[in-house]
């Protein structure tokens, strides 16, 4: 994949994937005309960030626990 069609894949701007190239972030490979990026290397991002969102999922759907504390004085 191109830098553009990258950035269009993981929906970032063209300038955020240029940064993390530089950073040597994101694995290239020039071929003379232009960088090419393995589309490959971010399947395990994409596990990460299902993982987070089920986490933050589970964490949301838990009813809040009555507190011990309040007292009811009518």
């Amino acid at each position: 994949m191109t830098i553009q069609e990258t950035a269009e894949y993981l929906d970032v701007p063209v300038s955020y994937i240029h940064k993390m190239v530089l950073k040597n972030k994101i694995k290239t490979i020039d071929d003379g005309y232009q960088v090419l990026i393995n589309k490959d290397q971010f399947s395990n991002y994409f596990d990460q960030v299902e993982k987070y969102r089920a986490t933050i999922q589970e964490y949301l759907s838990e009813p809040i626990p009555p507190d011990p504390d309040i007292k009811d004085e009518d």
